[in-house]
């Protein structure tokens, strides 16, 4: 075999669509370092997104400073077994100099998401080696930060052996261009594997979780281009009181507004799809009652409405009866569902600024000036009194309480 698909975490980290990050993922697969954490460092070093490539002196420095040595390969042709064995990063030029690309090789071997022997002629502009990375093995032992028996290095590099095995398969079992086999097999063997071994899925990553969720966004258009008060409050409920972990904003673009959500892909499509059921609910409420929702006694109804909306406690108040009263029983559970939350809304917003290229900004309104008491108060009656029914979140792999 001469050549391995890797993306090098990319889509386990939450990167979705084409790119052109050949530099970021070679660095990735070759070093052993989580994808993320290579992308946002070359993206600080550039002052931009690493998505659709950077300069190659960014990543000579990038690799100098991980002690990698750079080889001027002469502009040879590029024949793997040619290469020297154990890890190597190639850096190609196309015969034409129109296009370049960089690559890890693996003991002689192409891991890539394509085979670049058989594009066009590339040849070796440059490769760099580490006497520390000698074959894939090096990702399966880790250096102690103090000095341990014999027994306990062997102890840690079995453990670490069953961590990368179930990484793999995590990894086989999330890309989307396994097949439905391939992802069926990997899951029965990380059960299996979980199981044996006592482990639940979150002990095979890192970070509580939050550099391998699948990030996406979702819009929802809105008629006209100036959005109801109402139905931006309604986005905001949708977001902070039923899917904390999804984060909206909204936009205009020709003579639509659009309200966006984004954060974890299944939080996204729950909330996207909740927020426009309620949108319908609401204004033919507002329509049957007053003759419409976008303005006067129909609006003040509608706003009534989603200010009646039963509010979730426990996403409202958690952090502070976390801190207020440790010794609950739940207080502790309660941090670190807040914790996550936080991490995740952070991963979100970088996420949205790298990948799609939005930065978001805080803008004010002035109201409306026909405002109907009466008909708020009604609507914040209904609204009291209607179920919000969210659906349930997906069971993980090897949680104690699965039952099968």
């Amino acid at each position: 075999m001469d050549f391995v698909w890797n993306d090098g975490g990319r889509s386990a980290s939450g990167f979705v669509g084409m790119t052109g990050d050949c530099v970021t993922r070679s660095i990735a697969i070759a070093t052993g370092t989580a994808y993320r954490v290579v992308y946002d460092s070359l993206g600080l070093a550039s002052e931009k997104s690493p998505r659709n490539g950077i300069q190659t002196t960014f990543a000579e420095q990038y690799l100098a400073d991980q002690h990698w040595v750079r080889v001027d390969g002469q502009d040879s042709s590029f024949f793997p077994v040619l290469l020297p064995k154990g890890v190597v990063i190639v850096h190609l030029v196309s015969e034409s100099q129109r296009s370049q690309h960089f690559c890890t090789l693996i003991d002689q071997v192409v891991h890539d998401t394509w085979n670049p022997t058989e594009e066009e002629r590339y040849r070796v502009r440059s490769y760099w080696i580490c006497k520390s990375a000698q074959s894939e093995d090096r990702l399966l032992s880790v250096a102690p930060l103090q000095p341990k028996s014999n027994e306990q290095l062997v102890t840690q590099a079995a453990f670490d052996k069953i961590l990368s095995r179930l990484r793999a398969l995590d990894r086989t079992a999330s890309n989307g261009a396994s097949t439905e086999g391939e992802k069926h097999n990997a899951i029965r063997m990380m059960q299996d594997l979980m199981l044996r071994h006592n482990l639940s899925r979150d002990d095979i990553v890192d970070n509580d979780n939050v550099e391998h969720v699948l990030f996406t966004r979702m819009a929802c258009p809105l008629n006209g281009r100036r959005s109801c008060a109402w139905e931006l409050n309604l986005a905001a409920f949708v977001a902070l009181h039923v899917f904390p972990s999804t984060l909206w904003y909204y936009a205009t673009r020709a003579h639509r507004t659009l309200v966006w959500f984004y954060g974890p892909k299944s939080d996204v499509e729950n909330a996207i799809s909740l927020y426009q059921e309620l949108l319908l609910t609401i204004a033919s409420a507002a329509r049957l009652q007053f003759g419409g929702h976008s303005r006067g006694s129909g609006a003040s109804y509608a706003e009534g409405y989603v200010q009646g909306l039963p509010r979730s406690s426990a996403n409202t108040s958690t952090a502070s009866s976390s801190r207020s009263d440790p010794s609950k029983p739940d207080a502790n559970q309660n941090a670190l569902i807040v914790q996550r939350t936080l991490a995740l809304q952070s991963a979100a917003t970088k996420w949205l600024n790298l990948e799609c290229n939005t930065r978001l900004t805080t803008c004010t309104s002035a109201g409306r000036s026909q405002h109907d008491a009466t008909a708020q108060q009604k609507g914040r009656l209904h609204g009291s009194q209607h179920e919000i029914a969210a659906p349930k979140l997906q069971a993980r792999i090897g949680h104690r309480d699965l039952k099968t």
